[in-house]
């Protein structure tokens, strides 16, 4: 495990390492972030895929986002890192220079593709992942394919994508005991996700109780399993763990280390479907200050309601 770099952010210590561990520390109880430590970025609403159940509703018709030129790019952190994805990234013309400015920036570049563009691009993957263009790969899981298993495999810091409410029993078994690394996402009913529901809520709903019965077992099963904050709260993760390992592995509430930047749309978020955006500015911090108001708010609405 080799240290790819570390900050200060606020009131803590950050490191980072080559496998995708990174570690936190302060002597204080809590950590107080004044910059974000992960951005998710999008950078193109065009996919000729069609996913019914795309939160981002992206098509033969999306655009690409102006990746080249936002000035709070220019204000990044060193080390922050930076979750690349679409639409189809690997789609967009300025691709390959935009990872370059990031690299040469020392931020640490991850992209998530779709399986269809992951075994179809393979030469393009080979060659992000060989000049260290981008450090993490994530890969959206759709089907069952005899490629599918020994391509991934060949990339140490791949990981598996997959939906709650998507996974199926088959499909998890299909990938269960390879060695895989997998992130569980919470399904979003947001745009055509919210369309999707209505069509399949059986179909999901169903998949969604198999997931939350068998998930400490399919955990044994995986070299790696981690969540995204929705996907913890739809399965209640807290309840596999003790209050001391919880503390220690629960990376954050949404906003309060992270957030969301759509390039197409020129506009940042807390995250992905956050209903209130706002257009971007030079500086991140000054976007994080935002987000982070949202963030506790959104704690604060959440302990009222509950």
């Amino acid at each position: 495990m080799k240290l790819l770099g570390e900050y200060n952010n606020g009131n803590y210590h950050v490191q980072i390492f080559d496998d995708g561990t990174k570690i936190r520390e302060s002597e204080d109880d809590e950590f107080h972030a004044v910059f974000p430590e992960n951005m998710d970025v999008k950078i193109s609403n065009y996919c000729d895929i069609g996913c019914e159940m795309c939160h981002e509703a992206s098509g033969l018709n999306g655009e690409h986002g102006d990746i080249m030129n936002p000035k709070f790019i220019n204000s990044l952190q060193p080390y922050t890192e930076m979750a690349i994805g679409g639409g189809d990234a690997t789609s967009h013309p300025d691709l390959i220079p935009f990872l370059k400015k990031l690299k040469e920036k020392h931020i640490l570049a991850n992209m998530t593709i779709h399986q269809t563009h992951f075994e179809e691009k393979q030469e393009l993957i080979r060659k992000l992942v060989d000049k260290k263009l981008i450090y993490g790969l994530g890969v959206s899981f759709s089907y069952q394919s005899k490629d599918f298993i020994p391509l991934i495999k060949q990339y140490d810091n791949a990981v598996i994508h997959v939906i709650n409410g998507l996974l199926t029993s088959d499909n998890a078994k299909y990938l269960s005991d390879n060695g895989l690394k997998m992130l569980i996402l919470g399904y979003k009913q947001f745009r055509k996700g919210t369309v999707f529901f209505e069509k399949e809520q059986e179909f999901i709903e169903e998949n969604q109780v198999f997931l939350y019965k068998n998930l400490p077992q399919l955990l044994s099963r995986f070299k790696v399993v981690s969540f995204d904050n929705l996907a913890i709260e739809q399965l209640r993760v807290e309840r596999m763990l003790s209050k001391e390992k919880w503390e220690e592995f629960y990376m954050g509430d949404d906003g309060k280390h992270t957030m969301y930047v759509d390039l197409v749309e020129q506009k940042f978020a807390r995250c992905s479907i956050a209903k209130d955006r706002y257009d971007l500015l030079s500086d991140v911090k000054d976007m994080f200050e935002i987000v982070l108001k949202e963030a506790d708010l959104a704690v604060s609405t959440s302990k009222t309601n509950g």
